[in-house]
């Protein structure tokens, strides 16, 4: 039940032109902040050209790797120790690069964003090689550090990926192409969980980890075949420190950026304290075993396909700030049923919860990168990733740490009314001023 700071590339080499400027710093803290200006004849033409294509089936072949092992390897690890504890480490491991994404930015703005992506993907089919050999509870050790490094290269292709896209596409395709990467995501987070389990128990580890292997040198090689004109790289003239947090300066000063980042900081940490009671909804509140988790889930993914895919529609209609707010309202809508007993309830509720979110990360995601220079698009996707994803994981934990002290229906209502303050929140942030 975890959102990312959604995907973001597609490239139509030498596209001219974009509706929004680069850097708003002198917007008008009263005029509506959503980009606007005259469309394209018809933006959605550079997602059928072929270098698209080519680029969508590096995301195919990417979210393959990345999918396929998320939670293979916490079993695994579970398998080899006989240690819940030691499993749940493995899953806090994918959180811990998030702490490196201000540095992940800084090197992505430093160097080609193509060639990031051929040797992040090259070092992700390297490291998982470092698996086969892996036998007995000594081997744990080495899941979990091969699990920072997946875990790593997610992140870096994500910052990469980021400033392709708004490099590559004029700004009326920049939502179309996120809603089909985000759908192509959340396809494979529907499927690949419940083929990982089966494969597991049928064969172990070792076959999936062979794939995932393939499929990350299957995306290096295609994106060694890209061919894209890129902004140079920053010349990199500040102290490193301040070209380090450039991103998050760009994010405060910014509207709507910054009133977005705080308002989904919120937001989606509520979403991570709905994570560390999810077993207890499972439990306590439907009275059953902790394995249905995985279907109920299979609702949120396949909102969160169909929210991809109609995104773009809808920032159309209402701009990128409103279908954050609206999104948030149907998300606090969705966790309300959570604390309920009815099993058709529960579902629904996560069905609005995976529209929500996916709609909300989406929205942010394209106006972030409109409202955003090439040259700092690393850092500051780096700088939101960081933002939206500490504060679940944090809230997570929390959650996680007193569910077996405190009502678990408590939990699920205080989280629907922080989803609900946050989609407040947002409904303020077009007319944000731009701080000094």
């Amino acid at each position: 039940m975890t959102p990312d700071d959604g995907p973001g590339w597609s490239v139509a080499p030498g596209t001219p032109g974009r509706a929004g400027p680069d850097a708003p710093a002198d917007a008008d803290p009263d005029a509506d902040t959503d980009v606007a200006g005259p469309p394209s004849p018809d933006p959605r033409a550079a997602l059928r050209s072929p270098a698209f294509r080519l680029l969508t089936a590096v995301w195919v072949a990417a979210n393959l790797a990345d999918s396929l092992l998320a939670l293979i390897l916490a079993v695994w690890v579970k398998d080899l120790t006989g240690s819940d504890a030691a499993a749940g480490l493995t899953l806090a491991a994918f959180g811990l690069p998030a702490l490196a994404t201000p540095l992940i930015g800084h090197l992505v703005d430093r160097v080609s964003r193509r060639r990031v992506l051929v040797v992040a993907y090259a070092v992700g089919a390297a490291a998982l090689l470092a698996l086969l050999p892996v036998r007995g509870p000594a081997g744990a050790w080495v899941v979990l550090g091969v699990t920072v490094v997946y875990a790593t290269v997610g992140y870096t292709t994500g910052a990469a990926q980021s400033g392709l896209l708004r490099d590559l596409l004029p700004d009326g395709a920049l939502a179309p192409a996120n809603g089909r990467l985000t759908a192509i995501d959340q396809s494979f987070r529907l499927a690949m969980p419940v083929a990982g389990a089966v494969v597991y128990a049928a064969a172990g580890p070792r076959p999936l980890v062979v794939v995932a292997v393939a499929a990350f040198a299957a995306s290096a090689v295609l994106a060694a075949r890209l061919r894209v004109r890129e902004t140079p790289p920053d010349p990199g003239h500040e102290p490193f420190a301040r070209a380090v947090t450039a991103g998050f300066r760009h994010l405060r000063r910014t509207p709507p950026l910054g009133r977005l980042a705080v308002t989904l900081g919120i937001g989606f940490g509520v979403t991570g304290a709905i994570n560390g009671v999810a077993f207890a909804i499972v439990d306590r509140g439907l009275g059953l075993p902790p394995e249905a988790l995985g279907p109920l889930t299979s609702a949120q993914a396949v909102t969160a396909v169909v929210a991809g895919l109609t995104a773009d529609r809808l920032i159309a209609r209402w701009g990128a700030t409103r279908l954050v707010a609206v999104a948030l309202l149907v998300a606090a809508a969705g966790v309300v049923p959570l604390a309920g007993s009815s099993l058709v309830g529960v579902a629904l509720g996560l069905g609005a919860l995976g529209a929500g979110v996916t709609w909300a990360v989406v929205a942010f995601v394209t106006e972030r990168q409109v409202r955003t220079p090439p040259t700092l698009q690393g850092r500051v996707q780096s700088a939101g990733a960081l933002l939206l994803n500490a504060p679940q994981l944090a809230l997570a934990v929390a959650a996680a740490a007193v569910v077996d002290a405190v009502d678990h229906r408590v939990v699920v209502l205080v989280c629907a009314a922080g989803l609900l303050g946050s989609a407040l929140l947002a409904a303020t942030a077009r007319r944000v001023p731009a701080a000094g």
